[in-house]
C-alpha cells in the first residue's frame, strides 16, 4: 500500500498542470475463463489512450497504474522504456507538450479482494463473473489514468470477452466483430467508470418522462444478477422503486437524468452496499433475498437504490474537487435516499429507520477519537478510504435534515437546482453549494457551516422543567452540553414534545398533548411557548427528529419511560426514546442490564419491524460489551428466555415471528434452546407460520456450531444441499465459529498468514472467529494481533487490511490488560500509517467505552 498512496498536494499540483480531453480504454477479458498457467496472478490486457493538455509545456507529471507488468508506453509517439518510467503504481511523464497523447499497454491483474476488476467463479455452475469497483482509487488497477476526481473526462470503452458473455459499461454498448463498443460518456471522474461482464441474468424495462415543455425523456432500464440467483430475483420491485425515484428526482431537481441508460447490477463478493457508477450502478447481491426477510430489508434495499440514484446528480453530475468534500456527494445521497423513500415509495416510515439506525451509526462515529468535521481534512487516499464513515454519511445526512428545517425545504431544493445547473459536469468545493443556498434562503450559510460542517462532536440536549404549585409549567428550558474535546455549542432547530399517560381503547397510552418548535442556541434556552402547559410525564427534546443531537431525559421523563415506553403511540417518538436510552447505555449513564430489561419488557409491543431488529442488535451488544462480567451468564439466560417467549407469542407467519426466530438463534445458550433449534432444523418440531428456509437454516446452524452441537460433518451436509456462493460463505463462517482451539488456529492462519481466500471468505472467516461465548478460547490471539497488524497493513490491499485490523481486534478481551496492550502498541508505533493507527484507536475507544459501561452496570448492584 505505501507506494500506491496519492496525497492531496500531489493531486492539486497535477490538476493545476493537466486537463484531460478523453480516454479510450480497450480491455481483453477473454483470459477470465479457462485454465491459468504460470506462477503469477491471472491477468488481462489493458490498452489505454489518454489525450490531455499541459499548462506548462516541458513540465513533468505522472499517470497512475497498478499492474503486474507494462508491455509498452508511448508519449506523443515517443516509445518509453516501461522499466524506466513505471514503478508499479506510477508512470513518469517527462517533457510534456501543450497537447499530449499517452498510450499504455499493460497486463492488469484480476482481483479477489473486490478492488479493481474482481473475478468470481460461481461454485454452483462454474461460471465466471466479472465486475469493477473503484472508489476511491482502484480504476488504476484496470487501466492507466489520472486517478483523482477533479480530472474529469469523457470515456470510450471497448471490451473483448469470452464467447456467450454480455458486457456492460456506463454507456450503451453493441457487439460487433467480437468486440463490445460503448458510447462515449459525459465528462465523469475515473472512480465512477465501470465494466460488468459475464453470463449474467439480465432483465429489462423502460422509464418515460414527459416534461411541462412537451419534451420526453426515455431511459432504458436493466437489472442483472448471477444466473444462480435468477429464481430469487424480484426485478419488478427493483424497477418499481427505480421509476418512483426517477419521478421524484425529476420533480425536485429540475434537471433531467443526464446519463442515458440506467442499469443496476447485483454482483457477488461486493465490499460495499452499492456504487453510483452513472448508467451502471453496482450493488452487493445480498440485496437479492434467497429467503423470507422482513419489510425492513426491502426498505433498506429501496433506500440504497434511491441513495445511488441521488448520486447521479450529487456526485456524478457535480463532483467534489477532492475527498475533503466527500460529504457533497455522500451526505446528500444519504439524506436524499430517505427523503425520496418517504416521498415516493411505499416505505413512508423511512424517517423512523433514519432516526433509529442511521443516526446510531453517526452518534457512535462522532464520539470516536477519529471523529472529524463533516468537511474533513483528507491528506491522502488512505484517509479518503477510511472517511466513508458514519460522519460523512449519516451525520452529514442528519445535518442536512437540520439544514432543511433551518432554511426551509423549498429554499433547500431551489439551491440544489441552481447548484446542478451552475456546475454540471464540473467539480466543486463547500463554498459553491453554500453560495447557492444563501441566494435561495437569505440565510448566512457561513455561520451555519462553521458550526455544523467544520466542527466535530455531538451535543446533548436535556430538558429542565420547573412547575408551579398548581402543576403547570412555570419554565421549561433546554440545556445544551458538549464534550470537552469538542466544545462547540451549535444552533439547533428543534421540536419539544410534551407527553402524558392516559387510557386508550386497548389499554394505557403515553401520548403527546403539546408541541413547540424553536431555536436552541447556547448553553441554556428557555422555551417560552410551553409556559403554562399542564405538567408532563415525559419531555422529549428533538421530537420529530429535526436536529442531530443526543437526547437526554430528566428524572420524571425517565421514570415514565421505565413504566410506559411500550405504550407510546407515536412510532417515531418511540424510536427516538429507544435511541436516547441506547446512547445513555453507551455513555455509562444507564446500566446495561436496565436497558436489556426495557427491551425484554417492551420490545414485544414494538410495531416497527426495523426498530425491533435494531433493539435486538442493541440488546445483544449490551449483553456482550456493557454488562458486568459477573452477571453475563444470568443476562444471557434472560435474553434466551425472553426471545423464546416472544418467538412463541408472535403472530404466526409474521415478520415479527421471523425477527424473533433470528434473535432466538443469537441468544440461544442453554440445552433446551439448542434442542428447539435442532428440532426446527430437522422438522420434528414446527412453529405455525415459521418457514425454516435455507437462510434461516444457516442462522440456526451457526448458533449450534458456536456451542459445539453440530460440527464439520453436519456443516458439510448442509453445504451439499446449498452448494452455492451464499452457502459457501455461510459454511465458512460456521466452521470458524466452532469452539475448538485447532479451528481457531486454522481460521487465523487462513486470514493472517495466507492471501488465498477471497474478500468474501475473509469476511466470513473473521465473522465466525470470535463469538462472545468463546472469550477464553480466543484470548491467546491478543498478542498475536498486535504482532501482525503492521505487516498485514503493508502487504495486503487496503480493503483486506481494514477487514483484518477491525475484525480481529480482541474486543472480547475486555480488560484493563487489553487496554494497556493497545496503548503499548500505539506508543511503540507512532510512525505507523495514520489510517492504521486510526483503526486501532477506534477499537481502543470501543473497548474503553465497554469497560466504563461494565463499571456502571456493576455499580447498579
Amino acid at each position: 500500500m505505501p507506494g500506491e498512496n496519492l496525497s492531496r498536494d500531489e493531486a492539486r499540483e497535477r490538476a493545476a498542470l493537466l486537463s484531460v480531453d478523453g480516454y479510450e480504454v480497450s480491455l481483453d477479458l477473454r483470459s477470465a475463463v479457462g485454465e491459468h498457467s504460470g506462477d503469477g496472478p491471472r491477468t488481462f490486457r489493458s490498452v489505454t489512450t489518454i489525450r490531455f493538455r499541459c499548462a506548462e509545456p516541458g513540465a513533468s507529471s505522472f499517470a497512475d497504474l497498478i499492474a503486474p507488468s507494462v508491455t509498452a508506453v508511448s508519449l506523443n509517439g515517443r516509445d518509453l522504456d516501461p522499466g524506466e518510467v513505471f514503478d508499479g503504481s506510477r508512470i513518469l511523464l517527462e517533457d510534456l507538450a501543450a497537447d499530449n497523447e499517452l498510450v499504455v499497454d499493460a497486463q492488469c491483474a484480476y482481483s479477489r479482494t473486490g478492488e479493481g476488476m474482481h473475478r468470481f467463479v460461481d461454485p454452483e455452475d462454474g461460471e465466471v463473473y466479472l465486475y469493477t469497483q473503484y472508489e476511491p482509487a482502484d480504476s488504476r488497477r484496470v487501466f492507466a489514468n489520472f486517478e483523482q476526481p477533479d480530472l474529469k473526462s469523457p470515456f470510450r470503452f471497448e471490451v473483448r470477452a469470452p464467447e456467450g458473455w454480455t458486457v456492460w459499461s456506463n454507456g450503451a454498448g453493441q457487439l460487433a466483430d467480437g468486440v463490445w463498443r460503448f458510447a462515449e460518456t459525459k465528462p465523469i471522474s475515473t472512480y465512477i467508470t465501470c465494466v460488468v461482464a459475464g453470463p449474467y441474468h439480465y432483465v429489462t424495462d423502460s422509464y418515460t418522462r414527459t416534461f411541462e415543455d412537451g419534451g420526453t425523456l426515455e431511459i432504458p432500464l436493466g437489472a442483472m444478477c448471477r444466473k444462480g440467483l435468477a429464481p430469487h430475483f424480484d426485478a419488478d420491485d427493483v424497477f418499481l422503486v427505480t421509476k418512483q425515484g426517477l419521478d421524484f428526482f425529476h420533480d425536485h431537481f429540475d434537471y433531467p437524468y443526464p446519463f442515458g441508460k440506467y442499469d443496476q447490477a447485483f454482483v457477488p463478493e461486493y465490499n460495499l452496499g452499492a456504487m453510483e457508477n452513472p448508467g451502471l450502478v453496482t450493488f452487493r447481491e445480498e440485496y437479492i433475498f434467497r429467503g423470507k426477510v422482513t419489510q425492513a430489508s426491502y426498505e433498506a434495499r429501496a433506500n440504497v437504490i434511491l441513495h445511488e440514484m441521488a448520486h447521479m446528480w450529487f456526485g456524478d453530475l457535480v463532483t467534489m474537487e477532492w475527498w475533503d468534500d466527500l460529504w457533497l456527494k455522500e451526505s446528500f445521497a444519504d439524506f436524499m435516499g430517505s427523503f425520496a423513500l418517504v416521498g415516493a415509495t411505499r416505505f413512508t416510515d423511512g424517517w423512523i429507520t433514519f432516526a433509529n439506525r442511521r443516526k446510531a451509526w453517526a452518534y457512535r462515529a462522532d464520539q470516536l477519537p477519529s471523529t472529524h468535521p463533516v468537511t474533513a481534512d483528507i491528506r491522502d487516499l488512505q484517509d479518503a478510504k477510511l472517511n466513508f464513515d458514519g460522519i460523512t454519511y449519516a451525520k452529514g445526512a442528519s445535518v442536512l435534515k437540520q439544514l432543511v428545517a433551518y432554511v426551509g425545504q423549498d429554499a433547500f431544493l431551489e439551491g440544489a437546482r441552481r447548484y446542478f445547473k451552475r456546475h454540471a459536469y464540473g467539480n466543486t468545493r463547500l463554498g459553491d453549494l453554500l453560495s447557492a443556498l444563501e441566494e435561495t434562503s437569505g440565510r448566512d450559510m457561513g455561520t451555519w457551516a462553521r458550526s455544523w460542517l467544520q466542527t466535530a462532536g455531538v451535543n446533548s440536549l436535556t430538558p429542565q422543567v420547573l412547575l408551579t404549585p398548581e402543576g403547570r409549567i412555570e419554565e421549561l428550558a433546554v440545556v445544551q452540553e458538549a464534550a470537552e474535546s469538542y466544545p462547540e455549542l451549535r444552533p439547533h432547530r428543534v421540536a419539544i414534545g410534551l407527553y402524558r399517560r392516559g387510557a386508550g381503547p386497548e389499554g394505557p397510552v403515553l401520548e403527546r398533548y403539546a408541541r413547540a418548535e424553536t431555536d436552541v442556541d447556547g448553553a441554556r434556552t428557555v422555551v417560552s411557548e410551553l409556559a403554562g402547559a399542564e405538567a408532563p410525564d415525559l419531555v422529549l427534546v428533538n421530537d420529530d427528529d429535526l436536529t442531530y443531537c443526543k437526547t437526554r431525559f430528566d428524572e420524571t421523563s425517565l421514570a415514565a419511560l421505565r413504566d410506559g415506553l411500550g405504550h407510546m403511540t407515536d412510532p417515531l417518538a418511540r424510536a427516538l426514546c429507544w435511541s436516547a436510552l441506547w446512547n445513555m447505555t453507551r455513555d455509562a449513564l444507564l446500566p446495561a442490564r436496565e436497558f436489556i430489561g426495557l427491551v425484554l419488557k417492551f420490545a414485544g409491543r414494538e410495531t416497527d419491524i426495523g426498530v425491533l431488529q435494531m433493539l435486538h442488535a442493541w440488546a445483544e451488544s449490551a449483553a456482550v460489551h456493557y454488562v458486568t462480567p459477573e452477571r453475563r451468564e444470568e443476562v444471557g439466560r434472560e435474553l434466551c428466555q425472553g426471545a423464546t417467549a416472544q418467538l412463541f407469542a408472535a403472530e404466526p407467519g409474521s415478520e415479527h415471528q421471523l425477527a424473533w426466530a433470528r434473535f432466538f438463534a443469537h441468544a440461544a445458550d442453554v440445552p433446551t434452546a439448542f434442542e428447539l433449534l435442532s428440532t426446527l432444523l430437522d422438522g420434528t418440531e414446527t412453529l405455525p407460520g415459521l418457514e425454516v428456509d435455507q437462510e434461516l437454516r444457516w442462522a440456526f446452524l451457526e448458533a449450534l456450531a458456536v456451542h459445539d452441537v453440530v460440527g464439520e460433518k453436519e456443516l458439510a451436509e448442509e453445504l451439499s444441499r446449498d452448494d452455492t456462493a451464499s452457502g459457501k460463505r455461510h459454511q465458512v463462517r460456521c466452521l470458524a465459529s466452532r469452539p475448538v482451539a485447532a479451528v481457531k488456529a486454522q481460521a487465523w492462519a487462513q486470514v493472517v498468514e495466507s492471501d488465498e481466500l477471497s474478500n468474501a471468505l475473509v469476511e466470513a472467516t473473521i465473522a465466525g472467529f470470535a463469538p462472545a461465548s468463546q472469550r477464553e478460547l480466543t484470548a491467546p490471539y491478543t498478542s498475536k494481533y498486535f504482532a501482525v497488524i503492521e505487516r498485514i497493513w503493508a502487504e495486503r490491499s487496503i480493503q483486506i487490511g481494514m477487514d483484518v485490523v477491525k475484525g480481529l481486534f480482541p474486543s472480547l478481551q475486555d480488560s484493563p490488560e487489553t487496554l494497556a496492550a493497545t496503548d503499548a502498541w500505539l506508543s511503540a508505533h507512532e510512525d505507523a500509517p495514520p489510517a492504521l493507527r486510526r483503526l486501532v484507536l477506534e477499537a481502543r475507544d470501543d473497548l474503553a467505552r465497554g469497560l466504563r459501561g461494565q463499571a456502571c452496570d456493576a455499580a447498579a448492584g
